[in-house]
């Protein structure tokens, strides 16, 4: 058997003879795993503020662009990489350019069963929600990792599953921002969107995850630089900050440069993005 890590602490600790990239995460044998106390602790350290407390079904939801899939597809990879039961839902019938079906290949070969709109990643855009969905929020017999569109748009199509969600009371729902997006940018525009989502979804949100990127051209600098914004909009909503998720690459520097500032109280998601299906090449004129 094979684990899947979605950070680089593998191949530094586990060593490369014995570990090999798939995709956007590290796949390496079990016992190796299980016979490093030392990969095992690091890599627990590094996702203990959601994995160690994990509810059944976590719902990912936020502003357009504010990178929820990308920290869907990386938590429920984490979930299972932890020895749980997980599953993967794509609510997203807004957005058809960022899926959770992108990641299929990565999904299937972690054993994570992925249930996503019949049309997902062709140019059929029909906002029907497949049947299986029910099963997975009713059923309880695996955690739920739950991908729902941007904005309140997006949340309506959570509004079908509240009742048994609400029954069960075993949730989290994350609120993703990312304050380098046009309508994000500050605390008072992010909770009036939130307010906006939550009726929508008729679901209150319980945390906040602070995604703040600038692509590819993000540094340590950017990320901590939104951080008092965050704590602003985590005190004007009453809700605590999860995570400051990060891309792998960049977490031993933003950790130097935490430390620096003296910001130890800040939890880090080392995270890999998600290819996109569609490449879109640049016109050359």
């Amino acid at each position: 058997m094979e684990i899947y890590i979605p950070c680089e602490f593998a191949v530094q600790i586990a060593g490369a003879d014995c570990i090999t990239r798939f995709e956007y995460c590290f796949r390496l044998p079990t016992e190796v795993y299980r016979k490093n106390p030392l990969l095992q602790r690091i890599f627990q350290q590094e996702k203990r503020f959601m994995i160690h407390t994990a509810k059944r079904v976590s719902l990912f939801c936020g502003h357009y662009g504010s990178g929820k899939t990308n920290i869907a597809v990386n938590y429920a990879l984490a979930l299972k990489a932890s020895g749980k039961d997980v599953r993967i839902a794509d609510l997203d019938i807004v957005n058809p350019y960022f899926r959770t079906k992108d990641s299929m290949d990565v999904l299937t070969q972690a054993g994570i069963p992925l249930i996503s709109p019949a049309y997902a990643n062709s140019n059929v855009d029909l906002p029907a929600l497949p049947q299986e969905l029910y099963g997975l929020v009713q059923q309880r017999q695996s955690y739920a990792v739950l991908d729902i569109g941007g904005d309140d748009r997006g949340a309506y199509a959570l509004g079908r599953f509240v009742p048994y969600i609400l029954e069960e009371q075993n949730y989290e729902m994350f609120c993703v921002v990312n304050f380098y997006r046009p309508l994000t940018q500050t605390a008072e525009d992010t909770a009036a969107i939130m307010r906006e989502i939550e009726a929508a979804a008729h679901l209150p949100f319980t945390a906040i995850i602070n995604n703040s990127n600038l692509g590819e051209e993000t540094s340590a600098y950017d990320i901590l630089s939104t951080c008092d914004e965050c704590k602003k909009l985590a005190s004007m909503v009453n809700l605590p900050i999860a995570c400051t998720s990060v891309q792998e690459d960049l977490l031993p520097s933003l950790k130097r440069e935490a430390e620096h500032r003296q910001m130890k109280e800040i939890n880090f998601f080392p995270m890999t993005l998600q290819k996109k299906y569609f490449d879109i090449e640049p016109f050359d004129r």
